[in-house]
């Protein structure tokens, strides 16, 4: 190449420095004279269009469109036009590319036509995902408006579309509900819809976390305290949180948490509907709808002896169970658009992504469930200073895990074979308390099962 460089005196004694120029840049590159003779070609363009150097250099490109191996001439239209020429051309590799033709005049004529040849496919393949991206973008855009009109709980899985219609179902009754599920999963937003559904919605909804309030603190706050009933109490004593809520609904979550003296005073609240405040000597009658939900397995710390059996049986009258995030894949689509909405929302920022990002993040297990799918999210939002969003701008870990999804992968063997023990111990005794004695697992850890793998209690 370098020969017919120097024989062409574009740049005299500098032939072999021009080579590495032209072979440096990444776009491909060839140059004609004004016979439309190839004089130079560089590699990027044999990686680009897949045309070989050797069938190119010395020949003539009129020969080359007729033997077919160029489709049409960018040089041929820059001769005959006398001016810059672009068009698109797709190579037999399959790559499309947009080719530029420009002449060089030499004392007012065309001596040269330089050609530029950029790969499109990239940018093709970029500019289709985000039209995919788009339209998927509108597709959730309208149903998560029409899912906030109704329950503003985000779902699309079966699964959880189930768990919505029982939390309604229930939601009519007075009984009291334990939910039960991971940290994450959305336990208080089930609450919360059993509250606006029961025909105490228009009354108070009094939420309680208590893993968060000090023990010491917690029975004051539940049940109120009388003046002087303390050092530092209020002087007019204090209604608890259960007085609060009257007529209303009380959820009290990570319920686990209590103390044991604690769950005796709760057990009298929910038996005889009357509570003792803290320093008082008169009973306070009290009407209210209980919410309990927790991440533990109440049944195992009630043989461990750190959970009372009589206030269990109380909460565990119609338990409602919220499967993990990875026994719902369908639903981290949705989320993800609406968490992405809101953040849109609030910094007045818009930011799409790619579909492949979708794929990587339904991949992922969530151990810290739908919580961890949102901060994921605000994540990739605020640190990504593009306005696409693609797979490179995960965690180096959700690039590196595999298709959990995949048929030869160790979950799917071990997944099958778990709803086929579930499925014969359901049909060999009817019942899931039961079949879970037999399978060696408590009842709410085979009612979730049984919602991840869409088994009825009569399979």
């Amino acid at each position: 190449m370098s020969e017919i460089i120097a024989k062409s005196s574009l740049f005299p004694g500098q032939a072999g420095e021009l080579e590495l120029i032209i072979n440096a840049l990444y776009d491909g590159t060839f140059i004609c004279n004004k016979e439309g003779v190839i004089l130079m070609v560089n590699v990027a363009y044999e990686r680009i269009t897949g045309v070989k150097t050797e069938e190119l250099l010395h020949r003539n490109v009129r020969d080359l469109v007729d033997e077919g191996v160029i489709s049409e001439s960018i040089t041929l239209k820059v001769l005959e036009q006398g001016k810059p020429v672009t068009i698109r051309q797709q190579f037999k590799s399959g790559k499309e590319v947009l080719i530029s033709g420009s002449p060089v005049w030499v004392n007012g004529e065309t001596k040269f036509v330089v050609t530029n040849v950029r790969d499109m496919t990239e940018l093709n393949r970029v500019q289709k995902e985000l039209a995919e991206s788009k339209a998927l973008n509108e597709k959730y855009i309208s149903e998560l408006t029409a899912l906030r009109e109704k329950d503003r709980i985000v779902y699309h899985s079966k699964v959880m579309e189930e768990t919505i219609t029982l939390s309604k179902q229930l939601a009519a009754f007075d009984s009291t509900i334990l939910i039960l599920g991971e940290s994450g999963v959305g336990k208080e937003l089930i609450a919360n819809l059993i509250h606006k559904c029961s025909y105490r919605s228009k009354e108070k909804f009094v939420k309680v976390n208590c893993g968060a309030i000090p023990e010491e603190l917690l029975e004051s706050e539940l049940f109120g305290y009388e003046s002087g009933a303390f050092t530092g109490a209020n002087s007019k004593g204090k209604p608890g949180l259960f007085e609060i809520a009257n007529n209303g609904t009380i959820f009290l979550d990570e319920i686990g948490e209590l103390s044991l003296p604690l769950q005796v005073k709760l057990l009298r609240v929910l038996q005889e509907s009357e509570l003792m405040r803290v320093g008082g000597v008169e009973p306070i009658k009290v009407n209210f709808r209980l919410v309990a939900a927790t991440n533990k397995n109440l049944e195992e710390m009630v043989r461990q002896k750190k959970f009372r059996e009589d206030l269990y049986y109380r909460l565990h009258i119609v338990p409602i169970v919220i499967p993990s995030l990875r026994e719902r894949v369908e639903d981290i689509a949705p989320l993800v658009f609406h968490f992405f909405s809101a953040l849109s929302r609030k910094y007045g920022m818009n930011k799409t992504f790619l579909p492949g990002v979708i794929k990587r993040l339904e991949n992922h297990l969530w151990p810290g469930n739908v919580r961890e799918l949102e901060n994921m999210v605000e994540r990739l939002y605020v640190t990504v200073q593009s306005s696409v969003i693609e797979e490179s701008h995960l965690p180096s870990h959700f690039l590196q895990e595999k298709n959990k999804h995949s048929e030869f992968s160790l979950q799917h063997h071990v997944e099958k074979v778990e709803k086929q023990l579930i499925l014969d111990a359901i049909k060999k005794h009817q019942t899931t308390r039961k079949a879970a004695l037999e399978l060696g697992i408590n009842q709410s850890t085979l009612v979730r099962k049984m919602q991840k793998y869409r088994i009825s209690p009569l399979s």
